[in-house]
């Protein structure tokens, strides 16, 4: 069985890819492996918001992504038209409640499409009370953990272990068996390269 921690941002584009590559890559090759999330916030609370709609260099950098999204059937925008780029601590909250009822790994996929796809600000509790009442969760009980901050220490534990023990500075990096991995190509056949070494 391999341990993978998928150390992630879900504002990130290259993580979004990552995601999309490793479910291909574990489905073709048919390795065993459990998938740990681990959140890290590209900007944390109270830090200025960045504008990357409008960053024509970022923009130009995010097409080394373009291919690969286009193999894993993913029509994403790079970025999407959401300014400036939402804070992701109660989307992270939220992903703890739903990982809680068993469907974290839905609810996940569902923010970075919501994000990525449709362009949704993923920093609204509204947009992920709605996003996580799609998916079967309780409206009501997914609001109330929000306003009442039911899953913020687990949330800020979380990013804290990722920024100050792990030492993450870009996300995605992954552990494949506690070996740190950066990835190039973002594709599947990356991943299924890293999966098979031993």
């Amino acid at each position: 069985m391999k341990e993978i921690l998928f150390v992630t941002d879900f504002v990130c584009p290259y993580c979004f890819v990552a995601k999309a590559a490793l479910e291909e890559a574990l489905k073709e090759t048919g390795i065993p492996a459990r998938v740990t999330v681990q959140p890290f916030e590209l900007t944390e609370e109270p830090k200025e918001r960045v504008d990357t709609y409008h960053d024509e260099e970022r923009k130009s950098r995010y097409q080394i992504l373009a291919e690969p999204a286009r193999q894993l059937g993913l029509d994403m925008k790079f970025p999407p038209a959401v300014s400036p780029r939402p804070y992701t601590r109660l989307a992270f909250e939220g992903w703890f409640f739903a990982a809680d009822r068993g469907c974290g790994n839905r609810y996940s996929d569902l923010i970075y499409r919501a994000y990525f796809i449709e362009e949704k600000d993923i920093g609204n509790p509204d947009v992920l009370t709605e996003l996580a009442e799609s998916i079967g969760l309780d409206k009501d009980e997914f609001k109330e953990a929000l306003n009442l901050g039911t899953y913020s220490a687990a949330e800020k534990e979380a990013v804290a272990y990722s920024r100050d023990t792990l030492k993450i500075t870009c996300v995605p990096t992954l552990y494949i068996d506690g070996e740190k991995t950066n990835l190039q190509e973002y594709t599947k056949e990356e991943l299924i390269r890293l999966l098979s070494r031993q």
